[in-house]
């Protein structure tokens, strides 16, 4: 259990201030932890997707003693002591042992304790230096591309993608100038291996995963959309899924929680969908409005002396005005008086 901080000062509040829950949160920092046991391999892949995470990455060149996947260990509190103290919300660890080479393992967090886990294995890799082409400008986002529908049906793989999204997702924005996708990370998979096993946890006969990286060429095509090419920039990887943990369900309902939309959000058409109103292509706010049935024997029309109500029906009267017409002034009213003239 993390112990509450008290701000002694201004400065100290506004740092605690910047860390709490937030409508459109900052972009994740994250944490590249090297293991007891890392490699030549692993170390170059962990410098690479740092390279692609800049400005939000951290780097403990020291080696730990962690074990994320080991429950005897104190690894869990490690991660959320590191995250709190860092107000970082992800790491990857890099790890490499006899049964698990070259092992990757991508760690999410939320309010400083661990949501998922997922661990990789790298099998081939192409680094950044290998490429003798133009780099990206550190701190642009990318332009993601999943090639397969296993990203949206498979459990392990719709987890992978979602882990990779957080990753190079970046700052939110709003809109992207067409000049700003400097570069492309494509995620595709190979063909599957038939076995017979019916284990779900058996990730032997799951596909291999390609990760690649290309720089974008924006070129005149004579009309107004240009036409792009893209360039290798590396890293290039090759890997297979391993060990997973998944989300705790009641963890993971409080990180999708969203928060209550303002009244000016709701008149403006974000967020859910009132019945009966929309907004037009103005930006006005319309809605349909239902009323009971009218009875309109019941409705006041416009009072004529022609007219007299007798018995809740209107009739006609007959004949000229007479008496009858000063009888209903004498009820709606004091009759004016009339000076007469003495005719000579």
């Amino acid at each position: 259990m993390l112990r509450t901080i008290k701000p002694k000062n201004a400065r100290a509040k506004r740092a605690l201030d910047a860390r709490l829950p937030k409508e459109v949160e900052d972009p994740r920092t994250t944490i590249f932890v090297r293991g007891t046991h890392t490699g030549q391999v692993l170390n170059d892949v962990m410098r690479d997707l740092m390279a692609l995470k800049r400005p939000h990455a951290i780097s403990f060149s020291k080696k730990n003693d962690i074990h994320p996947f080991d429950a005897a260990s104190t690894s869990t509190a490690s991660l959320e002591f590191w995250a709190n103290k860092n107000d970082a919300s992800m790491f990857v660890i890099g790890q490499t042992t006899k049964k698990r080479p070259h092992g990757l393992t991508f760690v999410r967090m939320f309010d400083n304790r661990v949501l998922d886990m997922l661990e990789i294995g790298v099998e081939s890799f192409v680094g950044m230096a290998d490429f003798k082409t133009a780099k990206s400008t550190p701190g642009h986002k990318p332009l993601m591309h999943f090639a397969s529908d296993l990203f949206d049906t498979n459990p392990r793989f719709a987890q992978l993608k979602s882990i990779l999204i957080a990753l190079f997702n970046g700052e939110v924005i709003d809109s992207i100038c067409l000049a700003g996708l400097e570069y492309v990370i494509s995620v595709s998979l190979g063909p599957s291996v038939a076995t017979s096993s019916a284990n779900e946890e058996d990730v032997s006969s799951l596909p291999t995963v390609h990760l690649r990286t290309y720089t974008t060429r924006l070129l005149s095509s004579g009309t107004k959309i240009p036409r792009v090419e893209l360039t290798p920039m590396g890293p290039s990887l090759d890997m297979r899924l391993r060990r997973h943990t998944p989300a705790d369900p009641e963890l993971l309902k409080l990180a999708l929680k969203t928060p209550k939309l303002k009244k000016a959000d709701v008149e403006k058409g974000l967020g859910k969908k009132r019945k009966n109103q929309e907004v037009d292509e103005m930006g006005d706010l319309r809605g349909q409005i239902h009323v009971g049935k009218q009875d309109l024997g019941k409705l006041q029309t416009r009072k004529m002396k022609g007219l007299k109500r007798v018995d809740g029906a209107m009739e006609e009267q007959e004949g000229p005005v007479g008496d009858e017409d000063e009888e209903e002034e004498e009820q709606d009213g004091p009759q004016k008086k009339k000076r007469r003239r003495d005719s000579t």
